[in-house]
């Protein structure tokens, strides 16, 4: 699998005359904690800002690899993963747009513990270890920011264990699509996730054919709706909460 170069290169001159470019100013719209900063952070993260382009299958983040940015999504959808001792493919979650992770690791300066990768083209952008480190110095709002995120994180985590178990394609797709549409974590959602039924399937661990179906029972039960290129939250509550019917037992003869 290819590497994206911005995100795993060392010397910050090689990033800035690879792929990697300034953000735009429209894409600073897309960054929900900017707002907490005064005029001096919010200068230095905007001068510190790179944006990069990765394709279906390439690697934002790489188990073993030093950490040398904090990333986002602008635009596109990423999957975090890693394998088990088997060699066996885990994915963790989802990451659309509007979503920011790797804090922890960040925090810790330590290597990777997983995989980001690209699921189609997606826009990630970043700013580096020693910013993220600074704005925690100075910036209470940029602090309230990052426990925020590490405390929902957890909560999704252990409900993506709780997914693991679930044995209905339904309720495996349904309680997902709420962790997608998270309006903390993944405020650049909103209503409207832009995914395929493939790259659904991807993360929850399915084949098409069972994400297929699986929407269509959550659809048939008001919760979402399919629109062209991606699917529309009804009742995210719901899509939390929901529980499959439990499938009659065939009638015995006599």
């Amino acid at each position: 699998m290819a590497s994206a170069h911005f995100p795993l290169a060392s010397n910050a001159a090689t990033v800035r005359a690879s792929r990697s470019r300034a953000i735009l100013p429209e894409e600073l719209r897309a960054i929900p904690w900017l707002g907490c900063l005064d005029g001096e952070e919010r200068a230095r993260v905007v001068d510190d800002l790179r944006v990069v382009q990765v394709d279906p299958g390439e690697l934002v983040c790489r188990v073993g690899r030093p950490v040398t940015y904090w990333f986002g999504v602008l635009d596109g959808l990423l999957k975090m993963s890693n394998d088990t001792a088997l060699g066996v493919p885990i994915t963790f979650t989802g990451l659309p747009p509007g979503g920011w992770f790797g804090e922890g690791t960040v925090l810790k300066r330590e290597a990777y513990r997983y995989n980001i990768q690209a699921l189609r083209r997606s826009l990630v952008t970043g700013i580096t270890v020693d910013t993220f480190h600074w704005l925690l110095d100075r910036s209470i709002g940029f602090n309230r920011y990052v426990m925020m995120q590490l405390n929902e994180r957890l909560g999704q985590f252990i409900a993506a264990r709780e997914i693991d178990r679930l044995s209905s394609a339904e309720e495996r797709v349904a309680r997902s699509l709420g962790a997608l549409f998270h309006p903390v974590l993944y405020p650049g959602v909103a209503g409207l996730l832009r995914i395929t039924q493939q790259e659904l399937g991807y993360l929850v661990g399915l084949s098409r054919q069972r994400v297929n179906e699986a929407l269509h029972a959550l659809q048939a039960a008001r919760l979402i709706r399919i629109e062209y290129g991606g699917l529309r939250v009804l009742d995210l509550d719901g899509l939390r909460r929901y529980t499959a019917e439990p499938q009659a037992a065939p009638a015995s003869r006599a």
